[in-house]
């Protein structure tokens, strides 16, 4: 084991964990931090926000207490955690970790969020809270077949890019394009900006087996709604009566949970919809680690003592080569 204080002398160094959903992410990280002296800062669109531990797969209260997290259960609902204030949290606490002579290593499955974290983020204008909320009243009133038809008529090569279904994202190039009158296609093709993670980075990916990951997912499914609370937080959001566009309101599985809680959908048909949903998303999760994270050290092991054997050594040449 390395000793915090054997490498704290040297330039900060961070480690970055990617992988798709069920992968064992969360296991790995927690390892990683007991053996190396680290602090896991969360990088997952959904765990940051609070009120859904069990549907968003968050660490438990007992792992969160083996070792400091950050970014866990941080934001309200009622929040629109964008990418950029996202990075800028993460950021900050990634300063405050190696300033304390400890190890960031940061987790999650986002792609955005490493993305806009190493290599910045095109910036967009800010949406007037008049427009946002016309919009969304609107999207509610009409649908989202008339933002999407709306979307054509001032944005038709954005309109074809995105699903008619796709209500945050046509949302999204709807405020841009009505703000600035400039397609959201012209500032994602700007030179990123922002502030970066500097220092040295250590990337690490899980990849396992996409047949036992997809098995891994529909069990851990069933025990969220059957026995881990899932539907109680659920119904804790609706309470709230929170507006559906928000994007705690889109996390997988909220939806679908709400039309059983309403009585407008069978809970069989539901998990059968979260499941599939599910597994689309960690498809799309491995294939940006694939197309975006070629320097990682990955790895398709399926338990956490084979990712240890694996993942140490790298960590342990990292730390010792980082510059002074």
């Amino acid at each position: 084991m390395i000793e915090t204080e054997q490498h704290t002398d040297r330039r900060p160094g961070t480690i970055l964990l990617a992988g798709p959903t069920a992968s064992g992410k969360s296991a790995t990280a927690i390892a990683i931090a007991e053996e190396f002296g680290g602090v896991i800062i969360n990088a997952d669109s959904m765990q940051i926000y609070d009120g859904l531990r069990v549907l968003t797969a968050r660490p438990d209260e007992t792992e969160e207490a083996r070792v400091p997290h950050r970014l866990y259960g941080t934001l309200d609902p009622s929040v629109r955690c964008t990418a950029a204030h996202w990075r800028d949290l993460a950021l900050a606490e990634i300063a405050k970790v190696q300033a304390e002579g400890k190890l960031p290593v940061v987790v999650g499955g986002t792609g955005l969020y490493f993305d806009i974290l190493t290599k910045g983020i095109a910036e967009i204008p800010s949406i007037g809270e008049e427009l946002r909320a016309r919009l969304r009243h609107q999207q509610e009133v009409e649908g989202t077949a008339a933002i999407h038809e709306r979307l054509s008529e001032l944005d038709p090569d954005m309109a074809a890019r995105l699903k008619p279904g796709d209500t945050q994202r046509l949302l999204r190039a709807l405020e841009v394009i009505e703000e600035t009158g400039v397609s959201l296609l012209h500032w994602q093709r700007k030179a990123p900006a922002g502030p970066i993670l500097e220092g040295p980075r250590l990337w690490l990916a899980l990849m396992p087996e996409r047949q036992w990951l997809y098995d891994r997912c529909n069990r851990r499914l069933d025990w969220m709604v059957t026995d881990g609370g899932a539907l109680e937080e659920v119904r804790g959001l609706m309470d709230r009566h929170l507006d559906p566009t928000l994007p705690a309101m889109k996390a997988l599985g909220v939806p679908e949970l709400i039309e059983v809680l309403d009585g407008t959908l069978k809970l069989e048909e539901a998990l059968d919809r979260i499941k599939m949903l599910t597994r689309r998303y960690a498809k799309r999760q491995m294939t940006w680690v694939r197309n975006k994270m070629c320097e990682a050290n990955s790895s398709s092991a399926q338990d956490l003592e084979s990712l240890k054997a694996e993942f140490f050594p790298f960590i342990r040449r990292f730390l010792l080569t980082q510059g002074n």
